[in-house]
Order: structure tokens, then sequence, then C-alpha cells
């Protein structure tokens, strides 16, 4: 019987470096053989980081049949994170969502989601053929952003559709806002519906204090969670987590649908070390980063214009709670969209913040965070207001947009479409996505009705910038719509 582990190990790790030091001759792949076959990438990288870039192997485990190190690893994730079980996703956390989905439902069968989700969801919808039954979140109409889903709104979505299989819930949205997800799972699961939650930016709940609560610790089913966005793992490594009653072997199988069958190790391995380190000092990490943004909200609030927004935005409705930890900063009074702000910041000033939509930037705060880097955020803000802010008259004022949902995404995607001008769309049923990036959210998916206002949106998102995605032609002059 092998030894009880704790927290204090990363078996995946050791073994990796046990492999390293046997000095094993590669007859498998991959082909630069631990770097020796591509100098150029060697010197990039480095012999440390090629020489474990290895295939599975019996003493390394395989994450589609995990029996060994990943086993141990996993379950230390599920002890950590207090689930009954995890599994490692290194095709990011769209693969663990994918997976949630397509494990709740079939062909046909109902979902319960804000519309504010991230495309990985609507993805999945396309792949499984689930039918979306969207709760529009509530709207700050000050910022104009998209907030949690009123929890009046969410339940009566549950009673009407009792016949649905889940509810999916985003804990927390980009910008920090939480739903009372408590209330949700339980009016979901006194109906039968398995609750999903997206934590692709709430890895810091499990491990912070005085942040708001992790869906597994308020009952949900299963959770995706992305360690590398505020863990410190390697950019595209997650964690699904799942509860009691979820068939571990079949969640398994539908897991592999989604990911690759060449597991990076690289990326498992960083899952292991960053589960080690937030299991032993997350509290700490998470406490200094709380107060860093808190901070920073407090001296950008005194420059004046901008507004860093935290927990007085709650109501006990569309937000139920606010990740303290987020920097998300309104910019319009200055008369600049955010995606103004943020090409400035990273141009002008050689910062890159998380993203910039029309009327806000986000900053993202961290473990690998410090006070000198929030004082030459803090800096440069206080600067572009004094060189570049303007009449912010005739800015748009809103980010979302209530859709129509006229076929299921799957329906309109698989239709048959045709490419119109866009301005020439209005009326029509869209046959794909159309969404600025980040954060991923569309501003219109497969088999929604294409409106005078959003056209109005898109094209003032691609004229202040914004990165817009989805569309077959890159151009953003033309839109597939659905021939119904």
């Amino acid at each position: 019987m092998g030894a009880v582990l704790s927290q204090k190990d990363a078996p995946l790790f050791e073994a990796l470096n046990k492999y390293r030091g046997n000095r094993i001759v590669p007859f498998d792949v991959p082909g630069h053989k631990q770097g020796k076959g591509n100098k150029e990438l060697m010197d990039f990288l480095g012999e440390k980081c090629l020489s474990v870039d290895v295939n599975s192997m019996k003493p390394l485990d395989n994450l589609a049949r995990p029996v060994g190190v990943i086993k141990q690893a996993q379950q230390l994730a599920a002890e950590a994170f207090g689930s009954k079980g995890s599994f490692f996703s290194v095709n990011g956390t769209t693969a663990a969502v994918q997976a949630m989905i397509l494990y709740a439902c079939k062909s046909g069968d109902k979902i319960i989601m804000p519309r504010n989700v991230h495309i990985s969801a609507i993805n999945a919808l396309i792949l499984s053929g689930a039918a979306p039954v969207y709760v529009n979140p509530g709207v700050d109409k000050k910022l104009g952003i998209s907030l949690g889903m009123p929890i009046d709104e969410v339940i009566g979505a549950i009673e009407k559709n009792s016949d649905a299989k889940a509810v999916f819930i985003n804990n927390p949205t980009y910008y920090g806002v939480c739903s009372n997800i408590k209330k949700i799972v339980s009016a979901a699961h006194r109906h039968g519906m398995l609750v999903l939650a997206d934590e692709a930016h709430g890895t810091h709940f499990y491990f912070g204090e005085g942040l708001p609560p992790p869906a597994m610790a308020c009952g949900a089913d299963m959770s995706s969670v992305s360690m590398h966005k505020t863990g410190g793992s390697l950019t595209q490594s997650s964690v699904l987590l799942f509860g009691e009653g979820v068939n571990e072997g079949y969640l398994r199988q539908v897991l592999g649908l989604c990911q690759t069958t060449s597991a990076s190790y690289l990326l498992l391995s960083s899952l292991d070390i960053a589960r080690r380190n937030l299991a032993l000092t997350g509290k700490g990490i998470f406490s200094k980063v709380a107060a860093i943004a808190k901070y920073a909200r407090d001296e950008i609030n005194k420059i004046g214009g901008y507004y860093a927004y935290s927990e007085e935005l709650i109501d006990n409705n569309a937000v139920c709670n606010f990740d303290t930890t987020k920097l998300s900063v309104y910019t319009r009074d200055i008369g600049l969209a955010g995606i103004e702000v943020y090409d400035l910041l990273r141009d002008e000033y050689g910062i890159q913040i998380e993203f910039g939509d029309i009327g806000n930037i986000l900053a993202i705060i961290s473990v690998g965070d410090s006070e000198l880097a929030i004082e030459r955020l803090i800096s440069a803000l206080y600067e572009i207001k004094r060189l570049y802010s303007k009449d912010k008259s005739g800015m748009f004022d809103h980010e979302y947009i209530t859709p129509t949902v006229e076929l299921t995404p799957k329906g309109a995607f698989y239709s048959n479409k045709r490419s119109v001008p866009l301005k020439s769309a209005v009326g029509s049923i869209c046959g794909e996505f159309v969404m600025s990036y980040p954060p991923g959210i569309p501003i219109l998916a497969p088999g929604e009705r294409i409106t005078p206002e959003i056209i109005e949106y898109i094209l003032y998102a691609k004229d202040k910038g914004c990165v817009i995605t989805g569309m077959e032609d890159m151009t953003v002059q033309n839109i597939n719509i659905a021939e119904v």
C-alpha cells in the first residue's frame, strides 16, 4: 500500500523530476527528443523545460486513463478544492465547460443559463444539440455591463422549465459579479437539475478568505476552474471539479471527447505545482491580492473621471456578491472607451491589461503582482486622463444587448447560410458568432435575430479598435445569415 499523500506532495511533478534524473533514451514522441533535435527551441525554452516535454508512459501515467501519479495529483486537487473528484484539462476551461454540458445534456434537452456566458458554453450547445433557456442578466445602466442572473428570474425559469437538465452559472463574471449560487443550487436540485459552474475566473475563491463562496462549497455538481488565470499554472491548464452523484467514469469519457490524447506534461505538472502552492499558501497570497486591488481602486477613484467599482454594486438580486480581487474600471466619463484606454496603456506605457470593452477596462491582479506594478498602472491612468481625456458625448453607453432567440445554436450554425453585407442583415437570423475577444461573450450567437442596435454596436466596437472574432469574414464587413 502506497504512502498517504498530503498537500505538501506534488506526485506528478516529482515523477517528472525522477524521469529526468534517469536519463532515459527517447525513441518515442515528441520528435524534438528532449530538445536535442531543435536547438533554436532549446535556446528559447531551455533544457529543463524540453527534457520533461514528454509522452505518456507507465511511470508518468496517462491522462485518458489515470491510475498512477496523475490520479494521485487529481485526488490531491479534489481535496484542495473541496470536491469529490477532479480531472485535469489541458485544453483549457473551454474543454471543461463543454464536458459539463455534454455530460448533462443530449440533443433537444434544455439547459438554463445566462446569456452572458463564454463562447465555450454556446459552442457546447452546438456540439450537443441542447436548447438554451436564457435568463437575461441584470444590467448596470451607468456602467453598461451585464451582471448576474436575477434570482427571481432564474428561479422562475427553473419552475417554468421543470424538464430542463441543468442550470449553468458564471461564478464570477468577467467583471467580478456573482449571482446567488446557493439559492440557485437549492432551486435546481429541488427540480432534479444539475448545477454547472463556469469558474474560469474563480480559482481564488477556493483558497482565499473573505471572497465570494466557491461553487462546490455551495453544492454545485460540477465546476470548471481556470487555474492558469489566477492560480499560477501554465496557460491552457484547468481543472474540472465534480461532486457526489456525478458518474466519474462517464464524465471522464465525455471529457475525452473534448481534449487531446497527447496531453502536455508541462501543463499537467504546472497544475500539480500550482495546487500545492495554493493549498499551502493560498490564504496569504489572496489576502495580499485583495489588499493590492483595494489600494488600486481607492487610488484610481481619487484621480476622478474613472470609477473602479466593487462591493457597492451588491443589490442581493442580480449582484449577490463581488470579487474584490478584480480591478474593473469604468472609463467613459473621461471620454474614452475602455478599449482606447487598453490600447494606450499597452502602446504608450508598456502595460498590458486583460481587456478593454466599450466602457470598461479590467486588470487581473493575482499571485505574481506587486505594489510597484500597481503604482505604475495608477500613474499611467492618471497620465492618460491628463493627456487624452475628451468630451464623452456621442459615446455608446451599454455593453449588453438582450437577444431574441429564434433557433437553437446548433440549428442555426448547421443551417444553409449565405453571406450578406453587415448593414443589410437587419431582421435576419444570425448563422455564426460575433464577439469581441476578450472577454469572449458573444454579441450575437447563431440563431439570434439581428437588430439595428446590434449592428450599430458591432460597427462602433470595430471602429474603437475592439478585436471582433467568430465571423467567417475576418474583415467584419459581411455576416452569415441562416436561410429559414
